[in-house]
């Protein structure tokens, strides 16, 4: 059943998200509850347009605020978890240890990609200059080809090796997560050497 959302609800989990520095866990199913109400509130407005009475143009201006007010309160909550989320996708990244406890669904596909990125980028172009090698980032133009890939993170470590595509991957370390065409993917699962997310 769908989380009963309201005006006071939005904006109590916002004041909480405010208050304390950890990201605070929120509905599973938050975003489609909250975009079914922002459709109902539009609806109401819409219903109350309709209404030919001297009281309409207050419960108008009233209807429409909240309206305003609560999309204004979405887009700080958003941007306050936004924050926060990067701030634990780089500790991930640094350390090896993830954290998506009090993530969403969408917000773990988030911390996901950019822990990716930070993996991708610190290997190569930090631990390639610390191996006094040139920084090499051609890898990550395969995600732009809109290949068919899969997330996976590594269970253990893997040496660089050629896809079936022909493209270098790797070398990655234990907890190192990426996106890997499917094909790929499936026999590092196969051989228990990544695990899919």
């Amino acid at each position: 059943m769908a989380n009963m959302i309201t005006y006071e609800g939005i904006y109590d989990i916002l004041r909480k998200e405010k208050i304390y520095p950890e990201l605070q866990k929120i509905p599973e199913g938050f975003i489609q509850d909250v975009t079914t109400y922002l459709h109902e509130k539009a609806a109401i407005l819409e219903s109350q347009k309709q209404k030919d009475s001297i009281f309409a143009e207050r419960e108008i201006d009233k209807t429409a605020r909240q309206l305003e007010n609560i999309k204004k309160m979405l887009k700080e909550l958003y941007e306050k978890r936004e924050n926060k989320i990067v701030k634990l996708a780089l500790i991930g990244s640094r350390s090896g240890s993830l954290n998506t406890s009090s993530m969403i669904k969408e917000e773990k596909e988030m911390y996901g990609n950019v822990v990716e990125s930070l993996n991708f980028y610190r290997a190569n172009i930090l631990k390639k200059v610390l191996n006094k090698e040139p920084p090499s980032i051609k890898e990550q133009e395969q995600k732009k080809e809109g290949e068919d890939l899969k997330s996976v993170r590594f269970i253990n470590p893997v040496p660089q090796f050629v896809g079936s595509n022909k493209k270098k991957y790797g070398p990655f370390e234990e907890k190192n997560t990426a996106d890997l065409p499917s094909d790929v993917a499936e026999l590092l699962i196969k051989n228990k050497r990544a695990e899919e997310i």
